[in-house]
């Protein structure tokens, strides 16, 4: 019931019925598909590889380019689901050999699903008409495609790869970035502004846009779908599909741009300060909305394909606090999962918060994401995984650098935690 009041407001705060939203939609990601060579409908060109080749996937291969190796075939779905999964993040890999290493070590270990990051911090770590490279692959190797390396070579070994995308956030660090492509400088009213109209600060933590506004939602969604058309990806992981934690930490409230509290008003005929619960209720209900933008382009797209979405540990808080409502989108099939970040020292805190959300899901895929980075001993690990396993919904590990060191304690590990991660 209450899902269903969500998607009646969410109808009535928007500009547009949810027919031409999609229709719009789609319209424009055919423009992302139909564009010259190397042309953006934003105005940009192609990013070429890291280090100025261009690059083809090898998933759809364009008019003149060479014929590329055959793909391997992907697993089968009954093979890799539930999900042995891992987190492999950004800064995991440089070069090809790298992204073989990772699955080669993935493979021996027994996991049969790779969460593979290919969106940071309004960077891509693959040649894209929309998003400029992580300026970490500076000197990379030529031509280099990780997102092609990493569906290739997943594949080969029977391996299920989705593309992890942190959804929200757009840059990082205390200076801003150079590119003028990059949307920070490209469009800053895309991003967090507080009451007195300051943009969100440079700094450590991640800069957020801002999912209230539609050419947000739209852009994100065009973005996920060149990801799922070009590569043979199993999956689609939403990461940071929520407002930004550390600001809201911090007591700042977001966003009180124009263009947002005009579209509040529209919807509401109110004011933030007139009903805080309406507010953050519209709040809630402008990021699901993301979530059902990205699911209607996914369908158009690729029906089969999974999606996916990290979700916080508690959900009363997060939802709360960060508006992300994941337990609704399980309810009603924005997605096909939740993996809940659940990372805990604690066994007994681990059980009751994967009881809250199993209980708040109705049956719906709930996976166990398990923070072995955070376990001093074996056996806490161990604990976490016989549960998940009892629970028969799967789990992810955080994260591959954390497990795969090299270092003898944690080679220790691998070999203890081995049956459970191979599924035995």
């Amino acid at each position: 019931m209450q899902h269903t009041i969500y998607n009646r407001q969410f109808r009535q705060v928007v500009d547009l019925p949810y027919g031409a939203r999609l229709v719009s939609l789609m319209a424009l990601t055919l423009l992302v598909a139909g564009c010259p060579e190397g042309q953006t409908q934003w105005g940009g060109r192609q990013e070429p590889g890291p280090s100025g080749g261009g690059t083809s996937s090898g998933y759809r291969r364009g008019p003149g380019l060479p014929r590329p190796e055959p793909e391997p075939p992907p697993p089968a779905l009954k093979d890799v689901w539930p999900p042995r999964a891992i987190w492999v993040a950004r800064m995991t890999y440089r070069t090809p050999d790298d992204v073989v290493r990772v699955m080669d070590n993935c493979c021996r270990a027994g996991f049969n699903t790779v969460l593979f990051q290919v969106r940071g911090e309004g960077t891509v770590y693959y040649p894209s008409r929309i998003e400029p490279w992580g300026g970490e692959y500076a000197n990379a190797p030529p031509n280099f495609d990780p997102l092609a390396v990493a569906c290739r070579e997943a594949h080969r070994r029977k391996m299920a790869l989705h593309a992890w995308m942190n959804v929200m956030p757009a840059w990082r660090g205390d200076r801003p970035p150079t590119n003028p492509r990059q949307l920070y400088n490209a469009h800053p009213e895309w991003f967090w502004y507080d009451p007195q109209g300051h943009r969100q600060p440079l700094g450590e933590f991640y800069l957020s846009l801002n999912p209230c506004l539609p050419d947000v939602r739209q852009y994100l969604a065009a973005l996920s779908r060149e990801i799922i058309t070009r590569y043979p990806v199993d999956g689609l992981h939403l990461d940071y599909i929520r407002f930004p934690m550390d600001e809201v930490r911090k007591g700042v409230d977001y966003p009180y741009d124009r263009h947002t509290l005009a579209l509040y008003r529209e919807a509401t005929g109110l004011r933030p300060q007139d009903n805080t619960a309406a507010w953050n209720r519209w709040r809630t209900e402008q990021v699901t909305g993301l979530v059902r933008e990205i699911r209607a382009m996914h369908k158009q797209a690729r029906p089969n394909l999974l999606l996916t979405a990290a979700c916080g540990p508690d959900l009363v808080e997060f939802k709360q606090r960060y508006f992300q409502d994941g337990a609704a989108w399980l309810r009603v099939g924005l997605v096909d999962a939740v993996f809940v970040m659940n990372y805990n020292t604690s066994t007994a805190a681990f059980r009751k918060r994967q009881d809250a959300w199993r209980q708040a899901a109705g049956g719906r895929m709930v996976v166990a994401g398990i923070g072995e980075y955070m376990h001093k001993d074996d056996q806490t690990t161990t604990e976490q995984l016989r549960l998940a396993k009892q629970w028969a919904r799967g789990f992810a590990l955080f994260s591959y650098q954390s497990l795969f060191t090299g270092e003898p304690a944690k080679q220790r590990r691998l070999a203890a935690l081995g049956a459970l991660i191979a599924g035995r």
